[in-house]
């Protein structure tokens, strides 16, 4: 929802309805992920998309539908060997899309929800999206992290237990940073069945530190800006970390390295999906610098420029260092897959390829050597258990 959102929000503060389709589960190749919106306007105007092209068409005429009846619609596109130019998707794939109309009257808090979202502060949406007993459907409770961790709460799903249920997991995929469709039993039971609950976590962007302000730092952070990373660009050095070399950043950091990184640390402003990589091949810096984030197990990537020398040198002043075995085996250097980059703009892309390989378990080869599945074949639906 959140590419939907400005347009959602700018017509529901003026008192106007909308037909919303979301993505709450996939399977199988599936073109777009849990949480892919397509907004249907009051005047017939469509933005975002929820399949890439494939299904928008069906989507369309049914939240124009929705609009008119206000009764929300789960809905399964998906295609058979003998029917694949139909309306469904061609790629094989199967879309879950939960339709609902959207105003003031049937979602009343989105526009504290758009305000966390524009602020960068996280607040998870469930939303009742299949229940045997259809007065439950659509039925919302919004989950936002407390300062003692138990989460502040606004609405009900239905029930106490189906609260307390559905309130602890969307804390959890609010720490992931995941959207999900949870199962549970009809009254929120975790070892069950009857009840899909969609939650959809609007996380703070994920950090992309980069070290070393120098040409492929710049690249990289139109890259990292372009995925949706938050991006940092950090140097000891104040005559190169200066803003208008770096425009496309979120922050530019006059530091020592590893003292920011330590810091950032501390105040729990690194997690599980922070990436980090080090641009500068300078062993004053990059030594203490990959030390620090080697023993930082949240950290989800740490990759290194550098050639093969530089990168057997590091290893040994690592060692030297007390960093064990399986710390180094974190240290993806030298940095990138293999394109053949030349320019640092080409040199962003093999790293940014990498990060995306390393994030969802790619291979990293071309899809033409490959076979099967072009996408994860897990499924999105997590049934959640005791």
């Amino acid at each position: 929802m959140r590419e939907v959102l400005p347009e959602l929000v700018k017509g529901w503060r003026n008192g106007a309805s909308f037909g919303l389709g979301t993505v709450v589960a996939t399977f199988r190749s599936a073109p777009r992920p849990p949480g892919a919106s397509m907004l249907v306007g009051p005047d017939g105007c469509a933005v975002g998309s929820v399949s890439g092209g494939c299904v928008e068409g069906a989507v369309y005429e049914l939240a124009q539908s929705v609009m008119d009846s206000g009764r929300p619609v789960l809905q399964r596109y998906g295609v058979s060997d003998d029917d694949a130019f139909s309306v469904g998707l061609t790629c094989g794939g199967i879309l879950d899309i939960y339709v609902e109309k959207v105003d003031r009257s049937t979602f009343p808090e989105l526009g504290e929800i758009a305000e966390d979202v524009t602020a960068g502060r996280p607040v998870a949406v469930a939303t009742v999206v299949d229940h045997p007993n259809r007065s439950w459907v659509g039925r919302r409770l919004i989950v936002r992290p407390g300062v003692d961790e138990t989460g502040l709460v606004q609405g009900t799903l239905g029930s106490a237990r189906a609260d307390d249920a559905v309130h602890d997991d969307a804390l959890g995929l609010l720490a992931a940073g995941t959207s999900a469709t949870l199962t549970y039993g009809t009254d929120g039971q975790r070892r069950g069945q009857g009840m899909q609950v969609f939650v959809r976590a609007f996380a703070p962007k994920p950090r992309l530190l980069v070290f070393g302000a120098i040409d492929f730092a710049a690249a990289m952070a139109r890259m990292g800006t372009f995925l949706g990373y938050h991006v940092t660009v950090c140097d000891a050095r104040p005559v190169f970390a200066t803003r208008s070399r770096f425009p496309d950043a979120d922050e530019v950091v006059v530091e020592w390295p590893h003292r920011y990184l330590e810091g950032e640390y501390r105040s729990g402003r690194v997690d599980s999906r922070t990436v980090v990589t080090v641009l500068t091949h300078d062993p004053k810096f990059d030594v203490p610098l990959l030390r620090t984030a080697l023993q930082i197990p949240e950290i989800a990537y740490v990759g290194a420029m550098g050639s093969r020398r530089t990168h057997d040198r590091r290893l040994e002043q690592l060692r030297d260092h007390g960093l064990t075995c399986e710390e180094l085996t974190r240290l993806c250097s030298p940095i990138g897959l293999d394109l053949g980059a030349r320019t640092p703009e080409e040199t962003a892309v093999s790293i940014a390829a990498e990060i995306i390989a390393h994030r969802w378990g790619g291979s990293g080869r071309r899809l033409t050597d490959t076979s099967g599945s072009i996408h994860d074949s897990s499924d999105s639906t997590l049934a959640v258990g005791g």
